[in-house]
């Protein structure tokens, strides 16, 4: 709805496979992964209120256990709660707070080589207005951290980065987004079970 849907898009054309933006409930039902992309979080909560998503959203990722990828923005609209926006509202579908801009503003934005757990070699990582995880519950795997602070995790379904690998040509992080919904389709008779 909002924020850098067209570089991930890119980067799904790239690897062959389709996209479809999520606009309406029944949106949910045609797709087998969603990815919140970087961008606004508060508007895109607020988009997502006036779309009615928000019940739905929970619904395909918590009971369905839909594939999910978030970065940037999305990590701070997964989480539980952000440090330096008390009041600002979340999908609360991750055991986690956040910082927003933990690295500072738009024009500190920076490209690291980051180790991530699982992946041999470093992977490029862009930062712009990052937030880092402050909190995490028992339940979260931390995949990666910049400075001591983390920049990366994983819960059962989900994968969040506080980075921006769709602004890269390394498409690691997509690939394994994309393994985690081939394994999902072929568990379970999904549509059935959740439509």
């Amino acid at each position: 709805m909002q924020g850098a849907i067209e570089e991930h898009e890119a980067i799904f054309k790239k690897m062959g496979v389709p996209t479809l933006r999520v606009k309406r409930e029944k949106h949910l039902e045609q797709v087998s992964g969603i990815v919140f992309p970087g961008g606004e979080s508060t508007a895109m909560i607020r988009l997502l209120k006036l779309s009615g998503l928000i019940a739905p959203l929970k619904y395909w990722i918590s009971e369905c256990s839909m594939p999910v990828l978030a970065t940037c923005a999305g990590m701070i609209l997964l989480s539980s709660g952000v440090d330096n926006f008390e009041n600002q509202e979340t999908l609360d579908l991750l055991n986690i707070r956040v910082k927003r801009n933990a690295f500072g503003r738009q024009i500190e934005s920076f490209e690291e080589p980051l180790t991530i757990k699982g992946f041999s070699q470093a992977f490029r990582a862009v930062f712009i207005r990052a937030p880092v995880v402050t909190r995490v519950g028992d339940d979260i795997g931390i995949l990666a951290s910049h400075e001591d602070k983390i920049v990366m995790i994983n819960r059962g379904n989900i994968l969040a980065a506080s980075f921006h690998p769709e602004l890269t040509s390394d498409t690691r992080i997509h690939k394994l987004f994309l393994q985690r919904i081939e394994r999902w389709v072929d568990s379970q008779n999904f549509r059935a079970q959740c439509s």
